[in-house]
């Protein structure tokens, strides 16, 4: 890794996942121009990575995959931002839909390493599907971030590296999903835990859900690792005051990265960390 990469900080942005609604939350990103307005904004604001939840007319979560598609091409279109699609869609969502999400080109996927209980919900990923979809990412030259609730999906981790082999670019790059009601805690001394049994080499971001967000986020950065933030994993951005936007999210985000000497990496270095083919 260039030295650089070292002392920046990958800031990924989460917009609009699949939980919230937007009757609930006015200001959550839904239709294709709500999303692409955003995407610039959060670049603007020191994000290079975009992770997309889509939604249908209704607001509804999908994984229809020619809006996948639409969504792809406009976010390409008006940002540099790494398109990351979410293959873990709602818990609701199919084997086969969300194998297929891969099919719509994105430069990089979510791949989460196992099953765990989603508040009152079961997000399921058992050893088949997940070997398929890493399969998948490698045939399509698809990059995975490599999503982890809890300790025994980091040994899911070794055993997928061990059995197949390296992701497409080389680089191995996790995201420690922390503060779910089943998943690990989001405090600083599990996210040194789970850092440590991470494989060698790997690079590492850390989500706080709800009010985990801020620990988690001080946690990353004091360790040396890098951020995601978004709508998606909180709708607060402080108590009794919703968030406006997702590019305050991602300000707030790099702001402390500034401070802590690691400032945001560009669009095109971080596609060089994270291998990221095409564009640079």
């Amino acid at each position: 890794m260039l030295p650089i990469m070292d002392n920046h900080t990958l800031i990924t942005v989460a917009p609009t996942g699949a939980e919230s609604r937007k009757s609930d939350v006015p200001a959550l990103p839904v239709t294709l121009d709500e999303l692409v307005t955003t995407a610039k904004e959060c670049q603007a604001a020191g994000a290079s990575v975009i992770h997309v939840h889509i939604r249908d007319e209704q607001a509804r979560p999908t994984l229809d995959l020619a809006r996948l598609s639409d969504t792809v091409a406009a976010l390409r279109e008006g940002t540099d931002l790494i398109v990351q699609l979410s293959t873990g869609g709602a818990v609701s969502d199919g084997f086969p839909a969300r194998l297929a999400v891969l099919d719509a080109g994105p430069d990089a996927c979510s791949l989460t390493c196992g099953t765990v209980n989603f508040g009152d919900e079961v997000f399921h990923n058992p050893w088949p599907f997940i070997r398929e979809l890493y399969a998948r990412t490698q045939e399509l030259a698809v990059v995975p971030e490599f999503e982890l609730f809890d300790f025994g999906h980091i040994a899911t981790l070794h055993r997928l590296l061990a059995e197949m082999g390296s992701p497409h670019g080389g680089h191995v790059h996790c995201d420690l999903v922390m503060g779910v009601p089943g998943g690990m805690p989001g405090n600083a001394a599990t996210l040194v835990q789970a850092v440590a049994a991470l494989p060698a080499g790997a690079t590492w971001s850390a989500t706080g859900i709800g009010r985990t967000t801020l620990p988690v986020l001080f946690a990353a950065l004091s360790a040396g690792g890098h951020l995601r933030v978004g709508m998606e994993d909180t709708t607060s951005f402080a108590r009794g005051r919703p968030v406006t936007g997702n590019a305050e999210l991602v300000e707030r985000a790099a702001t402390l990265a500034a401070l802590a000497q690691r400032p945001p990496l560009s669009c095109a270095q971080a596609r060089q960390m994270l291998g990221v083919s095409g564009r640079s």
